[in-house]
């Protein structure tokens, strides 16, 4: 039984406790947030104790690992106090918001050898996999085309607005994450990325956006377009095409079921699809709670590193630097 501290009981972090509860192989020992009472309301799922401080939590003797949900300027911090304390650690994405930190946190990592997961679940969801899957095995051919589209149902508040490094840092990164998975060993090189304000008025205030488009290209010459918007009417949108010499493999938006309805006012109608990303990707943090849990079994490499997060961050970066100076960008990982 893998005992568990959680750093951070938000909404990410209950639902993560509830996951952690419900698993077999797992049980929630500890849970510290700043707000003691969302620490309490956490807690009473499970029975954990609530610690008035991290360290009580990480470097109990009691705990076998710590899993990160806390805001995101706190990551790296609590990543380097777990892994000196000898714990594996699972963290929510991103690491941090700026890659000069991630990269001092970097080198202070080298030669402590405790696990360090990156929560990019996406790379768990079965439909996405299944079609990275298909290009590994080359089902499509040769690989020369990937677009995926990411909307989220409604825009955020202005505080979380103001809090989440804009959107390429905080919705972006878990495609250009996935862009990277499917691409496997094919680093990508440059990006083009166009961002705009069209109906939300939060985002505006943030000086953020709410429109996205970018494009990117491998080393070896894959292009890849993607699309985000922070509101489709409709629900959750989360769609990937792999396309290549020899056809194409779609992962295409969930529903709850896969009835279809055939009527006088309409054809082929379904039901609406997820509306959220907790909803959409449940299976998917599932799994990949079961692929960390391997991961420390095993004493095994995870799925997701960190440096697979310092990557993703720095293209990130790069679409900003391309959105500001009007250009492409190459991108440059040292």
């Amino acid at each position: 039984m893998l005992k568990f501290a959680l750093i951070g009981a938000g909404r990410i972090g209950k639902m993560h406790s509830e996951i952690i509860t419900s698993n077999p192989e797992t049980e929630l020992k500890f849970v510290y947030d700043l707000n003691r009472e969302i620490a309490i309301n956490v807690a009473s799922i499970s029975k954990a104790e609530v610690v008035n401080n991290p360290e009580e939590a990480i470097n109990s003797n009691t705990t076998d690992a710590v899993l990160i949900a806390s805001a995101t300027p706190t990551h790296i911090e609590f990543i380097k106090m777990a892994a000196n304390a000898g714990k594996p650690v699972l963290c929510e994405k991103p690491i941090d918001l700026d890659i000069i930190k991630v990269n001092k946190c970097r080198e202070e990592l080298k030669g402590i050898k405790s696990q360090i997961q990156i929560g990019f679940n996406r790379r768990f969801d079965l439909s996405h996999s299944k079609a990275q899957q298909a290009r590994l095995k080359k089902e499509i051919g040769e690989l020369e085309m990937i677009i995926i589209t990411s909307r989220d149902p409604a825009a955020p508040g202005l505080d979380y607005l103001k809090a989440c490094g804009g959107f390429f840092r905080d919705t972006t990164i878990h495609d250009f994450d996935l862009s990277r998975f499917i691409l496997g060993e094919d680093p990508i090189v440059e990006v083009s990325a166009f961002g705009e304000n069209l109906f939300d008025a939060n985002v505006k205030t943030a000086k953020d956006f709410d429109t996205a488009m970018f494009i990117l290209k491998s080393k070896s010459g894959v292009l890849i377009h993607i699309n985000n918007s922070r509101r489709a009417v409709y629900g959750y949108d989360q769609r990937v095409e792999v396309f290549g010499s020899k056809g194409m493999v779609i992962s295409n938006n969930q529903t709850p079921n896969s009835t279809e309805r055939y009527t006088s006012s309409s054809t082929s109608s379904k039901d609406p699809i997820h509306f959220f990303f907790i909803e959409r990707y449940q299976q998917a943090y599932k799994d990949q709670l079961n692929s960390f849990i391997e991961t420390v079994k095993t004493n095994s490499r995870p799925k997701v590193t960190f440096e697979d997060g310092r990557k993703a961050l720095i293209i990130a970066n790069a679409a900003y630097e391309s959105y500001k100076n009007k250009r492409t960008v190459e991108i440059k990982y040292d």
